[in-house]
């Protein structure tokens, strides 16, 4: 039943505004949280590997850049009889996958490129019941969408509330309550969506934070050159004028 849950999952949610527009709330992800990062990395592993793979990730790269010994990222994160050195990718082979959801769930190493981590975030919190979708849910910010909401024993189950407008619009859906309570608190499932698109953007760029603190040191070295420099300068050219 997990696989079948796993269908589609990592498109993000939306917060209605009165005028039953959507606008996508911010993520406010945090890159060099290594602790977010972890226990995104573990949500990732079980509730999105089941369906969708992430093949341009290495298992041993979360060593190196979340501070995981390889122990850990055999036992919380990796299927059994997987190597360290091999990507995220699922044992559902595509023909399998086509042939029982239809397409293949699309590869995330790249989604938060793609779709950008407010939209994940947004997506991700914005399921709600429809009973005249084949899955039972449908979503704010992706109307329609094909895949069931998979964190719903986390995030609990939520109905769609509608107003009425005057004029054409008919009604117009408002916002979204929580019918069911799940395992978290909302304030809870908000910081474990937080922390599922961190290391969605993370596997989208895994060398960002690196390249942005190398570029701080290359800038600091220039301007400490540049003081150099001018004192040089200075001293070369004092008796010239």
């Amino acid at each position: 039943m997990r696989l079948l849950a796993c269908l589609l999952l990592c498109f993000p949610l939306v917060s209605l505004a009165a005028g039953g527009g959507a606008h996508l709330d911010r993520a406010n992800i945090v890159p060099d949280d290594r602790q977010s990062l972890q226990r995104g990395a573990r949500l990732f592993a079980n509730y999105c590997l089941s369906c969708h793979s992430a093949s341009y990730m290495r298992y041993n790269r979360l060593s190196e850049s979340l501070g995981l010994t390889e122990a850990q990222i055999v036992e919380n994160l990796m299927p059994a009889g997987g190597k360290i050195g091999s990507v995220m990718k699922v044992a559902m082979s595509a023909e399998d996958a086509r042939e029982w959801f239809g397409t293949v769930p699309p590869d995330l190493s790249v989604i938060s490129r793609s779709r950008g981590v407010d939209w994940l975030y947004t997506y991700l919190r914005s399921f709600y019941v429809d009973e005249s979708r084949a899955m039972g849910v449908n979503n704010v910010v992706f109307p329609d969408v094909g895949m069931p909401n998979v964190l719903w024993d986390l995030q609990g189950t939520q109905k769609a509330i509608y107003a009425k407008h005057d004029g054409d619009h008919g009604e117009v859906l408002e916002g979204l309550e929580i019918t069911e309570p799940g395992q978290l608190t909302p304030r809870e499932f908000d910081r474990a969506i937080r922390d599922l698109v961190n290391f969605l953007a993370f596997m989208g760029e895994p060398a960002k934070q690196e390249r942005i603190s190398l570029g701080i040191k290359v800038l600091l070295f220039l301007f400490f050159f540049l003081l150099v420099a001018y004192f040089l300068k200075k001293e070369y050219w004092k008796d010239v004028h």
